[in-house]
């Protein structure tokens, strides 16, 4: 099972060409990056919870509704009164989407490190954490709790995924980034990412950085011209980007973390040893097929992931 953690929040799709200037029309999708590699694992058929706090408000118990629809367990919620997320998508020409968040004081950054679960299920073999649930107290000294909890016992997934909107000092970003990555197998992020944080640095340098920080498999995606990887074992591969129609770009990202995830899982490689551990055809595979899956969601407006039957795989047994 994997356990993904923090965001938890709506994708409010602003209009913006009604002709009367007083109105304006909207249109929301659950969202938040964490919550968007629960749902893709969980579509591609992974045993998946979620732990954050969900508001009872309408948002809220739409997200709650969602969660069930799609599988995704709910054992790890916590209720709580606070506003949900909203997040106001504005996208460009190119579909590359724009954020404004609503945020101050809402459910999913009130966590608190005491409200962490002291002992989690055996059956979670994997936790997953993103994003600006890592940098927002207090719920990022939670997770921060949980991560150095669990790690010696589960597989740790890190995606800072920053958003600057919302916490613009980037030295806040590094700081979280510098503890958190000693703490994970698997650390992937955007190239976007990357030139926020550590403007000027090689891609391949910062790579190798995060795997002497003690991280199995890094991963840096680089949006139309693929995705690069190297483990801790000294192989490195670049896989290429597939061409496509795009709608947006929203949810990419989680979507090849999540095929990450389940390409590790079904590969028999979801451990810190394992996946530092890949050769070079395994590895470049694992890339190829995460950029397959995130090539679809960029075909679909909003964080819409893809089944297995999207990708052209068999039931899980």
């Amino acid at each position: 099972m994997f356990l993904s953690c923090g965001d938890a929040l709506f994708d409010v799709f602003a209009g913006g060409d009604e002709a009367d200037v007083a109105s304006i029309s909207l249109n929301g999708r659950i969202g938040g990056s964490p919550l968007n590699v629960a749902l893709g694992l969980a579509r591609l058929g992974h045993s998946t919870g979620y732990f954050t706090k969900v508001s009872g408000d309408p948002f809220g118990r739409r997200i709650r509704a969602f969660m069930q629809r799609e599988g995704i367990a709910q054992d790890f919620l916590i209720d709580t009164d606070r506003n949900t997320t909203l997040a106001m998508v504005s996208l460009s020409s190119a579909g590359t989407p724009r954020y404004d968040f609503y945020i101050e004081g809402t459910a999913d950054r009130s966590i608190e490190p005491t409200e962490v679960p002291t002992s989690l299920p055996n059956e979670i073999e994997a936790i997953h954490l993103a994003s600006y649930s890592t940098v927002t107290e207090p719920t990022a000294s939670a997770l921060a709790r949980l991560a150095a909890q669990e790690h010696a016992r589960r597989f740790i997934s890190y995606d800072p995924n920053i958003r600057a909107s919302i916490e613009p000092d980037l030295d806040i970003w590094r700081s979280r980034i510098g503890a958190t990555v000693p703490l994970s197998a698997l650390v992937k992020a955007s190239e976007e990412d990357l030139e926020q944080v550590y403007p000027g640095r090689a891609v391949e340098t910062v790579l190798a950085d995060w795997l002497s920080s003690g991280a199995s498999l890094a991963v840096v995606t680089l949006g139309e011209h693929g995705a690069i990887a190297a483990n801790r074992s000294g192989v490195t591969v670049r896989v290429p980007g597939r061409s496509v129609a795009v709608a947006d770009t929203v949810a990419a990202g989680d979507t090849f973390q999540a095929a990450l995830l389940a390409g590790l899982k079904e590969g028999g490689n979801l451990s810190a040893e394992a996946a530092g551990s890949l050769g070079e055809d395994a590895l470049t595979g694992l890339l190829g097929f995460a950029v397959r899956a995130a090539a679809i969601t960029c075909s679909r407006r909003g964080a819409d992931l893809p089944r297995r039957a999207d990708l052209d795989l068999p039931p899980l047994d």
